[in-house]
């Protein structure tokens, strides 16, 4: 009778579970990090100013796949207006940079999108108003986005502004822009650049009890 000879791991099967132990998590690390990178991404969110929106310490998931998918067809990804998305801080110097975030507080900012490039955008009043070639005589895109006095962009508007968006950039604002609650475009942050978008939100996901989609 012809007998096989074992292998090595045959000899082995300690060694050959292990090795398939450590195969399993490698699977498992890489997927998750593909998955974070390129397809959903969670973030909480911290503080008030997506009030009433979104509250603090919010569970959201963001889509990185239409991100993604932008890049890969070699495009710039440029949200809707009224999305909400998380993207990158930048410097407070200014400059315009789209190198990822380090050593910084608040390393990600999540805001809704008001106006694309040669818009422009005013705060009078306590009413902030977005003039383009849809609307030469201005519209207040706030009250498309407010569901109820509970959700959606609060009325009054803190500041007085009057700006037009750069070529490749974005002005975004919180929904809660009574005095100093949100820091965005209006008051410091300045316009975002397309390349720091990370993604729009998609989901909230915690707490259970307020899970929607966006």
């Amino acid at each position: 009778m012809y007998m096989e000879k074992a292998t090595f791991l045959q000899k082995h099967p300690i060694l050959k579970d292990i090795l398939s132990l450590i195969g399993f998590v490698l699977c498992v690390v890489i997927g998750t990090f593909l998955l974070n990178k390129y397809i959903f991404r969670s973030y909480n969110v911290v503080g008030s100013s997506m009030e009433n929106t979104l509250l603090g310490d919010d569970r959201m998931i963001v889509n990185r796949l239409t991100v993604t998918w932008a890049h890969f067809n070699s495009k710039e990804y440029v949200p809707e207006r009224g999305d909400i998305i998380v993207f990158a801080n930048g410097s407070s110097s200014g400059e315009l940079t789209c190198d990822p975030p380090s050593g910084i507080k608040d390393q990600y900012i999540i805001k809704r999108v008001v106006a694309f490039p040669g818009e422009r955008v005013t705060v009078k009043d306590g009413i902030m108003t977005v003039y383009n070639s849809e609307y030469p005589e201005g519209h207040v895109y706030d009250e498309d986005w407010r569901v109820s006095d509970d959700d959606g962009p609060k009325e009054y508007t803190s500041g007085e502004v009057d700006v037009t968006v750069p070529e490749g950039e974005l002005f975004v604002s919180g929904d809660n822009r009574e005095g100093s609650h949100s820091y965005d475009s209006r008051n410091g942050l300045g316009t975002v650049p397309y390349c720091r978008v990370v993604g729009p939100v998609i989901l909230r996901l915690f707490p259970l009890e307020r899970l929607r989609t966006f």
